[in-house]
């Protein structure tokens, strides 16, 4: 079955009243959606529908666990997920945008598709911060990936400057760098002024060598 399609509600013909349905979400949805961070998982997903004559109000639980990658090791790390959501599917000729907490369907339809709500809702419950437990990140990625100790900071910062040239000694460098960019300028600005004079005097002396030759 297609995996995006799995997640259907079909309402048209069920008389007003309360309905309850359950969906099972595997790793076939996430690799359903191109560059998605969840790499797999297992969800369970209970909606409480109750059926209005022109609206469908949704109660959607989902729980269970998905895998991404540890912000600290980069492994393959396994969240849990646990969230509590609402959708109100309104019906009208004139169907607007999803806002995510309205879906807007045309009188026509006859059923919802909750796939973008579901795969929507399972990302915004994952932490920001998505790590293993204390202890479980893989050494040899936590070796390469090691942050230093403010102590080994402050002995670093202390090493590079003394090995730079004091505050003073920059200040002179910057001004003679600015001073010999400066000079470079002057003398190409000069360098141009000369060329367009010798350019000049070179045509007025065509122009005199034709006004001799007129005369002749």
């Amino acid at each position: 079955m297609d995996d995006t399609k799995r997640f259907v509600i079909a309402y048209k013909g069920l008389k007003p009243g309360q309905y309850t349905f359950h969906f099972e979400v595997d790793g076939g949805l996430f690799a359903a959606y191109e560059n998605s961070e969840i790499k797999d998982g297992h969800c369970r997903v209970e909606v409480v529908m109750t059926r209005l004559e022109q609206l469908l109000d949704l109660d959607i639980a989902i729980a269970g666990s998905v895998v991404v990658a540890c912000d600290r090791c980069l492994e393959d790390c396994e969240i849990p997920i646990d969230y509590r959501g609402h959708l109100a599917v309104k019906f009208s000729d004139e169907v607007q945008e999803y806002d995510g907490e309205v879906l807007w369907l045309s009188p026509s339809e006859g059923e919802v598709d909750l796939t973008q709500y579901i795969y929507e809702s399972i990302v915004l419950a994952l932490p920001y911060q998505r790590v293993h437990p204390e202890g479980k990140c893989n050494p040899e990625m936590m070796a390469r990936f090691r942050i230093v100790s403010g102590e080994e900071f402050a002995a670093l910062e202390a090493e590079a400057e003394q090995q730079a040239p004091p505050e003073g000694e920059w200040a002179k460098l910057a001004s003679l760098k600015e001073r010999m960019e400066r000079e470079e300028l002057e003398a190409q600005e000069e360098a141009l002024a000369e060329e367009l004079t010798s350019e000049a005097e070179e045509c007025e002396e065509a122009l005199a060598d034709g006004d001799e030759e007129k005369k002749l």
